[in-house]
């Protein structure tokens, strides 16, 4: 038998056999939902304590950014110490907030 030709044939074929093998690897959805709701959840502590790590260190960064302008006699000090107390504080109560909404 000689080999077709015909593009609309090999296409339907094509999908033909798509849709058999994408049937044949179909899992039931609630059991992946769930499964990646426990796999969030077991991230989300670490998650929270990098946060809270996060906060600390640009918080030295800050604090001591903050002295060397303030020893220097700048003018701007207060302003930098208002945006990075401004930072520390935006990244714990970002994370408090988050891990009292998820209730993690």
């Amino acid at each position: 038998m000689a080999p077709t030709s015909n593009p609309m044939k090999k296409i339907l074929i094509s999908l033909t056999l798509l849709l058999c093998a994408a049937a044949g690897m179909a899992q039931d959805g609630n059991a992946g939902i769930n499964e990646a709701t426990t796999q969030v959840k077991s991230y989300f502590s670490t998650g929270t304590n990098l946060m809270y790590a996060i906060g600390a260190v640009v918080g030295l960064v800050g604090a001591i950014k903050v002295y060397k302008k303030w020893n220097d006699g700048e003018h701007d000090t207060g302003k930098v110490a208002s945006s990075w107390f401004g930072s520390c504080i935006f990244l714990v109560v970002v994370a408090t907030v988050l891990k009292s909404f998820f209730g993690v």
